[in-house]
């Protein structure tokens, strides 16, 4: 009869050092995250959670709303007269090679054909922007949950790039045809075509540079560094969070 009370007796203990021991290891854990990781977790998984914390959906639908209004405004921005033109980040100027050409041409009194030529090609390339929505719309749809959460965790810039990589081959064969017709509409190619001619009568080394996939080019390089604007905004500022979503999503 005292062997079993004994066994009684010491299995209790031994149950009860064992609580002790999990509390104990429990409150330790709890103590040493002073981010309450620990009591988060348990919180959600008791169904004890505030409500605040972020699911899959909330992340892809903010994150989409926030490409589609930062595409969507700079597209419209840009699409305006001046848009480039009258951006100095952005504003498309002669390339490299033609550098030398423009110095000369504006030497022997020519700068006037020179400016027209600048005028011409950031006039197409406004003229393009206002033909990209849909292809952002496109690529902001294809989004999936590895893809939102790689934004959300990643640089300032990570949604401009992810649109970046999913839309730059379709955006250079969207953009170059209405630049080409852009650039014969605004005289540019004619422009163009003048100030080499000039320039190649003082040169011994004509200049044959493509015009439209150089604008091309520039025009989307315009374009992303306003989607990354709009980002920055749409990350750091409040006011820029125009949606209950937004402000949810980008608030921490």
């Amino acid at each position: 009869m005292k062997k079993i009370v004994f066994l009684v007796v010491a299995l209790g203990m031994t149950h009860l050092i064992n609580a002790q021991g999990i509390l104990g290891k429990l409150n330790k854990a709890v103590k040493g995250d002073s981010s309450s990781k620990v009591m988060s977790s348990i919180s959600k998984k008791m169904g004890g959670g505030s409500g605040s914390s972020l699911s899959n959906d909330d992340i892809i639908n903010g994150l989409k709303q926030a490409l589609t209004i930062g595409a969507d405004s700079s597209a419209k921005r840009l699409n305006k007269a001046d848009g480039f033109f009258a951006n100095a980040a952005i504003k498309i100027l002669m390339p490299d090679e033609a550098k030398k050409a423009e110095k000369t041409l504006r030497q022997f009194g020519m700068g006037s054909l020179v400016d027209k030529a600048i005028l011409s090609m950031n006039r197409a390339a406004e003229d393009a922007a206002g033909g990209v929505s849909t292809i952002f719309v496109n690529a902001i749809k294809g989004m999936t949950v590895t893809d939102g959460l790689s934004i959300l965790r990643g640089g300032d810039f990570a949604a401009t790039d992810y649109l970046k990589k999913n839309t730059t081959s379709q955006l250079t064969e969207k953009m170059r045809p209405v630049i080409e017709q852009s650039l014969a509409k605004t005289d540019a190619t004619k422009y163009w075509k003048d100030v080499f001619t000039a320039y190649n009568k003082f040169n011994k080394t004509p200049v044959n540079t493509d015009i439209s996939a150089y604008v091309t080019e520039k025009s989307m390089a315009g374009i992303f560094y306003s989607i990354g604007q709009e980002e920055q905004k749409i990350r750091k500022d409040p006011a820029a969070q125009v949606t209950d979503l937004l402000k949810k999503v980008f608030a921490k």
